[in-house]
Formats: structure tokens, C-alpha cells, sequence
């Protein structure tokens, strides 16, 4: 069964890679995530929830979106130990993580140069 997409609701996130291989075996390492692939320039991202949906996407391209989109931000319910499978997973910190009104969040850098973040209540 798959989730039914809720009207106005943040429902798909995309990446643009530049190495897909690389790509998917940086997030499934850093982040357990797993991919249904569409062919050699796309694959899906599948949701957690195990329920066949998928909540994104990495896309292949020459170069990544140019700096000032959105900033995807992911929970972890540890962030210090999502720290070290970033960088154990070939990730690159770009700010250590800080506190803010909601908790700590740090970000990263996929090895396609993708800046997100990572958020944590403590």
C-alpha cells in the first residue's frame, strides 16, 4: 500500500547528483535510506515506512542546483552518532552541530556538493 498525498503538504524531495552509484551508497551508509531505480539517471528514494512510497528522488546531472534553494533538513534521534556516518560514509561537515530554540542541527555536504541538515531535539 502506498501513502495518499496530502493537498498543499511537502510530499517529494529531489536531489541532483552527479554520481548516482555514489549517491545512493552515501545515503544508504550515512542514513539507511534504500532506492527503487529508474533506469541509469534516476532512482527513488523509498519511504522508511516500508510501504512501497517513496518520499524523493536523486537525479543525474553534470553539476548539482546552484547554492540558494532550499535547505532539506532530516531528524535524527541521535545526532552526534548521524555525525560520524556522514563522514564515515564520505560526507563532508560544513557546520559542527549547534544548538537553536528546537534543539541542535548541523549540515552536510553529499559527495555530489548537496548542502542539508540534520535536527535533533537534544
Amino acid at each position: 500500500m502506498t501513502s495518499t498525498p496530502l493537498h498543499h503538504s511537502l510530499d517529494y524531495v529531489e536531489l541532483v547528483v552527479t554520481d548516482l552509484g555514489t549517491a545512493k551508497s552515501f545515503f544508504a551508509d550515512a542514513f539507511g535510506w534504500a532506492f527503487k531505480d529508474y533506469g541509469p539517471g534516476y532512482a527513488g528514494i523509498l519511504s522508511p515506512r516500508g510501504d512501497g512510497s517513496e518520499v524523493g528522488g536523486l537525479m543525474l546531472a553534470e553539476e548539482p542546483r546552484p547554492a540558494g534553494g532550499p535547505l532539506v533538513l532530516l531528524y535524527s534521534d541521535d545526532l552526534d552518532t548521524t555525525r560520524d556516518a556522514i563522514t564515515a560514509a564520505g560526507g563532508a561537515i560544513l557546520q559542527e552541530p549547534y544548538a537553536f530554540p528546537g534543539g541542535r542541527r548541523l549540515h552536510f555536504s553529499d559527495p555530489s556538493g548537496n548542502e542539508l541538515g540534520v535536527w535533533s531535539v537534544s
